[in-house]
């Protein structure tokens, strides 16, 4: 008895652990994301953009983007708000993200979200599109 308890104990705390780490990709993508930007890295940014490299809009918003927000030093992360948070299955939104880096000012930007999977195979999380900056205390769309 105590052993089956043990292994749906193991079982359980498993699956929340990779479901709980979904948060941490997307965060990390979202992060790895506007380190490109910041670099003015329009091509490492479009790298980590699923699916922009088809859209002559998606590419433009990237291109000024980079050059716009250029920003050596070290990028610090203000505030990060998603919709897909903690989804058990597909998932799309827009998430909110106020960052700064070295002595440039904050910046809000909006990145939409793509999450497929669910909660027992596994979520995945693609990033498929970011926004032009918007004003600091606006929503995203």
């Amino acid at each position: 008895m105590i052993a089956a308890a043990l292994i749906v104990f193991l079982a359980i705390s498993a699956w929340l652990a990779r479901f709980l780490s979904t948060e941490n990709t997307e965060r990390n993508a979202v992060v790895a994301l506007l380190h490109a930007q910041a670099a003015g890295n329009a091509e490492g940014m479009l790298d980590r953009l699923h699916g922009c490299r088809a859209s002559g809009s998606c590419v433009a918003i990237v291109r000024r983007n980079a050059a716009s927000q250029r920003a050596p030093g070290s990028l610090q992360i203000l505030a990060l708000s998603s919709p897909t948070a903690y989804s058990l299955g597909d998932a799309k939104g827009e998430t909110r993200v106020a960052w700064r880096a070295g002595s440039h000012g904050p910046v809000v930007q909006c990145v939409l979200v793509h999450r497929t999977g669910n909660a027992l195979t596994g979520l995945t999380v693609e990033l498929v599109r970011i926004s032009a900056p918007i004003a600091n205390e606006a929503d995203c769309p």
